[in-house]
């Protein structure tokens, strides 16, 4: 049975435009893609200048995050699972998890919690507080410096920011658990994975498979 990764949460969560639906089209597209990958045996991976930076700097954002907030934070290297859903969070505190989020540059970076607060985001720290068990999570986002092959042509002014002070460079945004909100979580998983199946099989049968 497919237990679908807390990242893509949020594309399932989405609400159909029609209350006679119970997937959006984006949930259902994302859907179809996945059952494509399955029957066809192969793994797509999306590749950006904005993701090889979150990827490379990641232990950066850990170490500006510990700077501002005098903790001694790591990396957390355990991916849990349950009946519905999978991940791997950043970083696993006593109480809370926290995910960083590496802005690509100064002009992307949101000054404010509520330039911050992103819906795809939340659903993706609800999914982990339900894996780990924890009553709060935060998503931090970071601002570090780019590494220099990733900047091109752009200016590199709103890369190189490490004049800044740190206590500016990251915003948080809080949440706190919610069994409501995660039962929801529960329910479009089902409604996602009786989706998956219904795609595998039309694709099955319309090529005699």
């Amino acid at each position: 049975m497919h237990k679908f990764r807390a990242h893509s949460i949020g594309v399932l969560m989405t609400e159909p435009k029609l209350k006679s639906e119970v997937l959006s089209v984006g949930a259902k597209t994302f859907v179809e893609t996945m059952a494509k990958q399955f029957v066809y045996g192969y793994d797509e991976s999306i590749s950006s200048k904005y993701l090889e930076k979150g990827i490379a700097v990641e232990d950066d954002s850990i170490a500006l995050y510990n700077e501002v907030f005098f903790t001694n934070h790591r990396k957390n290297m355990e991916r849990r699972s349950n009946e519905w859903v999978q991940g791997e969070a950043d970083i696993v505190a006593a109480d809370r998890i926290i995910d960083t989020k590496s802005s690509w540059s100064l002009s992307t970076f949101p000054a404010t919690s509520e330039a911050a607060t992103d819906k795809g985001y939340e659903w993706q720290v609800r999914t982990y507080m339900m894996l780990w068990d924890k009553p709060f999570a935060e998503v931090a986002h970071c601002l570090v410096n780019t590494p220099d092959h990733l900047i091109g042509y752009e200016n590199p002014d709103l890369h190189y920011v490490d004049h800044i002070n740190p206590a500016l460079r990251v915003t948080r945004v809080l949440y706190e658990r919610d069994a409501t909100l995660e039962e929801r979580i529960k329910e479009k998983v089902g409604h996602a994975r009786s989706y998956f199946d219904l795609m595998v099989k039309k694709i099955a049968d319309q090529h005699g498979a």
